[in-house]
């Protein structure tokens, strides 16, 4: 695989996963940053591998960073028959530790990133180091209250005309940061969804939005014998912050932190803050209790 050079990650016009892997059939964008203990990014929706790039240096600095795009996001097709679902991208994720030869390597997950990481953890049996969640997607109702009604109105919204889609998807983007994301940074996340073929991409994502993914996820839970981190935007308006705590109290030894300044996408808000609380999460030597 490509070592893609740390100093272009920031680089908003120039993001671009170099390599193209083939799990299951799909092509899957992934590149590799760093050197050191494995470290697998796993972004959330509506986003991509783009969400890490501020992130990915610090942690590169002592650790190999792995980041891809999630099935049917980014530069990653969907899994041929398969649907755009947490339960498609553990599976893939399980494939690609073991393609890659990765040995009980730390899993970083955002939103439904994070579902996917327990997922292949607990469900796939993907062996781990450390668990990272930030904003996670993982306790009922993670489906927001806009993803809800379009699914409950999907036919409504794949014949909407695309320039009022298109207002309605930047007004989301809008609540999911704190700060006002840059133009060209906002350009970033719309873009994959601008246009007619965009449109019916966003919505096949939300489609298949599906709580049952989480449900043997949260069963097991308690199951979870590694060190597990939960970072939380303190002003998220898509998961309210009290899911950190729940979350943290059914996972043993677990420790919920929240980040001031920020929203549900908190590497975009804080990004060194967030870098620097998984730097020192992954350094951290004390016995996991």
């Amino acid at each position: 695989m490509t070592r893609q050079q740390i100093s272009n990650t920031a680089d908003t016009d120039r993001w671009r996963l170099p390599d193209r892997l083939t799990v299951d059939g799909a092509t899957i964008a992934a590149g590799v940053f760093g050197d050191g203990p494995p470290v697998v990014l796993v972004h959330g929706t509506p986003s991509s591998s783009y969400l890490w790039r501020a992130v990915i240096p610090r942690l590169a600095e002592q650790n190999t960073v792995y980041v891809w795009d999630l099935p049917g996001y980014g530069d990653s097709p969907p899994v041929p028959g398969e649907p755009v679902a947490i339960r498609t991208h553990a599976r893939v994720l399980a494939r690609l530790v073991e393609d890659w030869g990765l040995e009980r390597p730390v899993l970083v997950g955002h939103d439904i990133g994070a579902a996917t990481v327990l997922r292949a953890h607990l469900v796939e049996g993907v062996p781990v180091r450390r668990i990272a969640l930030l904003d996670a997607a993982v306790l009922s109702p993670w489906v927001t209250p806009v993803a809800q009604h379009m699914q409950r109105h999907l036919d409504v919204y794949r014949t909407m005309p695309t320039h009022i889609f298109q207002r309605i998807t930047e007004a989301h983007l809008d609540t999911a940061t704190r700060r006002r994301l840059p133009s060209s940074v906002a350009e970033a996340y719309l873009g994959p969804f601008a246009g007619a073929s965009g449109q019916q991409r966003y919505l096949d994502q939300v489609q298949y939005f599906d709580e049952r993914d989480t449900l043997e996820v949260v069963d097991k839970l308690g199951t979870v014998k590694v060190p597990v981190q939960i970072l939380w935007g303190a002003d998220d308006e898509w998961l309210d912050r009290s899911f950190a705590d729940d979350l943290a109290g059914r996972i043993p030894g677990a420790r919920a932190t929240l980040v001031p300044g920020a929203g549900h996408f908190l590497a975009e808000d804080e990004p060194d803050l967030v870098a620097q609380a998984l730097a020192e999460f992954l350094t951290k030597n004390e016995p996991f209790v």
